[in-house]
């Protein structure tokens, strides 16, 4: 017993037992989706103080001081024309309620903003994540059989039941290099690539981003715990189930990830706020987020359990992936079509063909 397993108090060694890493995974992911929901969902102005960023942070803005210039106009009226213009008590006292609420939530995420470039710490905790699983591996560490050995129980609780619902050891080694190649060149992009942004982000944002990646770090390889428990299983296993899955799901993870890379790269390469056209951009309002969710979806075909047509718990981070990237691409497309005109985003899906 080493001294990390020596000193794991007794509410931390019993929890596994109520909730197992999967479950934990997946309710984060669907948990963080719900939220983003929530917040699209909300009026407005809440709703720009809260997700916009970028140009679209800067065009709030303006619009912002719009409105104060057009309020003190108004203020300035002949006093008859206020008079005749008065609202009802009730109608007043609701819209000093909303202005009042609008204006705190206003200082609060002014207070708490975060450089937009900090989006590159999300790549690099995604390969540290990487790097420290992998460690963990071939040093047996405590922190790895903690997981896999929690995991495992409960696959083999389910085995008893119903068929073994482990994915096999190339399918684990697989999602963990497939993860660690998306973010090594999302670290590339960010060093090489993009171009560095003065522009600011709710730090909510950066927090969620770390979140899931930390989290999707643990999915990728989490459901094959059983063959990361049981050496002989990588041998004695039939594993043609499993090869087709992978076959199909690696060409397509390529083709996102290059997609990804050129979208990225094209992006960089225009001018401050103008309007991307080349490539996938001319059917597409946002590509490189159709292409975000092939590669999470691929991942989640290609680790697949027996039996299953994906894994449940990078299904989930699908599930959050299209949730938060739906959102910001319907943003992205108002802003296109405010700034550039309705017929710029014409005949142009937001991510995903024929659907959205």
């Amino acid at each position: 017993m080493n001294w990390l397993e020596s000193r794991l108090p007794p509410l931390v060694a019993a929890f596994p037992s109520t909730i197992t890493p999967t479950q934990c995974c997946q309710a984060i992911f669907l948990l963080a989706a719900g939220g983003v929901l929530a917040v699209a969902v909300m009026p407005r102005d809440a709703k720009a103080l809260l997700m916009d960023y970028g140009a679209r942070k800067a065009q709030q803005q303006q619009q912002q001081q719009q409105q104060q210039q057009q309020s003190k106009r108004q203020d300035s009226r002949d006093p008859g024309e206020q008079q005749q213009q008065q609202r009802s008590p009730t109608t007043s006292q609701r819209e000093d309620t909303r202005s009042y609420l609008l204006s705190l939530l206003d200082v609060l995420t002014a207070w708490t903003q975060v450089p937009h470039s900090w989006f590159g710490a999300f790549y690099a905790v995604s390969v540290a994540c990487s790097v420290f699983w992998a460690i963990q591996y071939f040093t047996d560490g405590t922190v790895l059989r903690l997981v896999v050995s929690s995991q495992a129980e409960a696959q083999a609780a389910e085995s008893q039941q119903h068929q073994a619902t482990s994915a096999t050891f190339e399918q684990v080694t697989l999602g963990w290099l497939l993860m660690l190649l998306q973010g090594s060149r999302r670290v590339f992009e960010h060093v090489m690539v993009i171009r560095p942004s003065k522009s600011t982000m709710w730090v909510v944002h950066w927090v969620l981003g770390l979140l899931f990646y930390l989290t999707i770090n643990v999915a990728v390889w989490v459901e094959g715990s059983h063959a990361i428990m049981d050496p002989q299983a990588r041998h004695t296993d039939d594993n043609a189930h499993a090869r087709w899955k992978m076959a199909a799901a690696i060409p397509v993870f390529l083709f996102a990830w290059v997609k990804q890379y050129r979208c990225h790269k094209h992006l960089a390469g225009l001018k401050k706020y103008s309007l991307p056209e080349g490539g996938m951009f001319r059917h597409y309002v946002c590509p490189h987020y159709t292409c975000e969710c092939l590669l999470y979806l691929s991942m989640a075909v290609a680790t697949a359990p027996r039996g299953q047509w994906w894994n449940q718990t990078l299904l989930c981070a699908v599930v959050f992936v299209v949730v938060n990237l739906g959102v910001t691409a319907a943003g992205t497309r108002k802003w296109y079509a405010d700034r550039f005109g309705a017929e710029s985003v014409a005949n142009k899906w937001n991510m995903i063909p024929l659907i959205y």
